[in-house]
């Protein structure tokens, strides 16, 4: 699942292959510490209950998987993400959040191991497991298959129409000068067939503008005055400096109201390791060329709302839309309209990019919200309230999307009251671990 990073620390990184090897080896082998953690838990209920005590793995499951994206701060690909295709099922998300769906995946397994293990419990027991969590995929996919029938988010609030510009960048060229302005013209070609076909609001992905947009009077003066021209919002991604002891460079999104003004701007909170900094950076200095280019960026301490026809959206810039609970946040702050934008181009020709795509989405289903995406070379792309793809571009073509989402007040039970899920699991997995020992013989 994580083969891709080889290829960006050693083609982005500059490091050797062998080195991105192995430095990709560390991490796959760190974060398959949390899986060892959760064998030896059950192990150790195991010997502690017997084989029924496997029905209180699902707990244990959520509660490394959370602590996994807490320590090493890479949450990529949580087991519930396997469920999003089966959209019946997948609406348990609005419930309790993806950590619902990893529970439910995680009850089957065990469920399937108490069934067939040979010293389970006699077999009028040992089946009941198997039989109850069918019937609670039964219940689950009925309850699922009867909220998409009713729909009912898809015919609530008031309609934007956006377009979201793939400028298609290669990498290799991105902060080259000699092609920062044919970078920045068919951007601004790509916006105008953008409001030609009827968009509002036109998206750009993270870090687009081929320089510093706070920077660049000129520059930001043609983007403000498409704005003006054609009465449009305009939501791009750029670097920001922030000049002091010490000078701050932070990722940022920028918002230009159809007068010109800025509307507001939001910085990314949620840095990825390696790639905009280095964590332990004195002991990995030699990971260093990964950030060297682009300077270590500062996070942002808050969340932004950005002003849209008398409505608010939220950003996620990249690899923040694969946190839950900041996307949660930035609903509970009032967001009605949920945006993500990227630059994909760091994962070449791999899965990533779909499995980055695939996270947003689950986000849609968790908060009852239309999610809107730019990726550079994609994929962007628009899913609707219940996580069905209404739009999707290709990888590494440039590409204009325009269609309508809906900025939406209405609440999921997982909004309102966050991660019951994981909070239970982790309650019930320190009870269980330090309940007093006792051996089965």
């Amino acid at each position: 699942m994580l083969y891709w990073i080889t290829n960006v620390l050693a083609v982005y990184g500059d490091l050797p292959t062998a080195l991105a090897a192995l430095l990709n080896a560390g991490l796959i082998l760190y974060l398959s510490v949390f899986v060892g953690l959760f064998a030896v838990a059950v192990r150790r209920l195991l010997v502690k209950f017997g084989p029924m005590s496997l029905l209180a793995s699902p707990f244990l499951w959520i509660t490394f998987e959370l602590a996994r994206g807490y320590v090493t701060g890479f949450p990529w690909e949580v087991l519930g993400n396997s469920q999003l295709k089966i959209l019946p099922v997948a609406q348990l998300a609005s419930v309790g959040g993806v950590n619902s769906l990893s529970f439910l995946t995680a009850a089957v397994s065990a469920a399937i191991v108490i069934a067939t293990m040979p010293h389970a419990p006699a077999p009028r027991v040992r089946y009941v497991p198997a039989v109850v969590v069918l019937l609670a995929i039964v219940v689950i996919a009925a309850w699922g298959s009867r909220r998409l029938a009713d729909n009912a988010l898809t015919r609530q609030g008031d309609i934007v129409r956006v377009g979201m510009v793939q400028g298609n960048v290669d990498q290799a060229i991105k902060w080259d000068p000699a092609s920062a302005a044919k970078i920045f013209r068919d951007y601004i070609k790509q916006t105008r067939q953008a409001i030609f076909e009827g968009a509002t609001l036109v998206m750009w992905p993270e870090s687009s503008t081929p320089f510093m947009f706070e920077e660049d009077p000129s520059g930001a003066e043609v983007l403000k005055n498409i704005a003006r021209q054609a009465h449009v919002s305009i939501l791009f991604g750029s670097d920001q400096i922030e000049r002091g002891r010490p000078t701050r460079y932070y990722n940022s999104t920028f918002l230009i109201r159809p007068d010109g003004t800025t509307g507001g701007v939001y910085r990314k909170m949620r840095l990825v390791p390696f790639g905009e900094y280095v964590p332990m950076h004195q002991l990995l200095f030699f990971a260093a060329p990964l950030t060297e280019k682009v300077g270590t960026f500062t996070p942002g301490d808050r969340v932004e709302l950005l002003p849209v026809d008398g409505h608010r959206l939220s950003v996620a810039i990249c690899y923040e839309v694969v946190y839950p609970g900041l996307v949660r946040q930035e609903v509970t702050a009032g967001s009605e309209l949920l945006t993500t934008v990227t630059n994909d181009a760091w994962f070449g020709d791999t899965s990533a990019p779909l499995q980055h795509f695939e996270q947003a989405a689950m986000r849609s289903i968790e908060n009852g919200r239309y999610l809107v995406r730019a990726a550079n070379t994609g994929i962007s792309g628009i899913v609707d309230p219940y996580g069905r793809v209404l739009q999707q571009s290709k990888v590494f073509e440039p590409a204009v999307l325009v269609g309508e989402v809906r900025f939406l007040n209405a609440s999921t039970f997982y909004t309102r009251h966050g991660d019951i899920v994981g909070i239970a699991s982790i309650v019930f997995t320190v009870l269980l671990l330090v309940w007093p020992t006792r051996r089965v013989q």
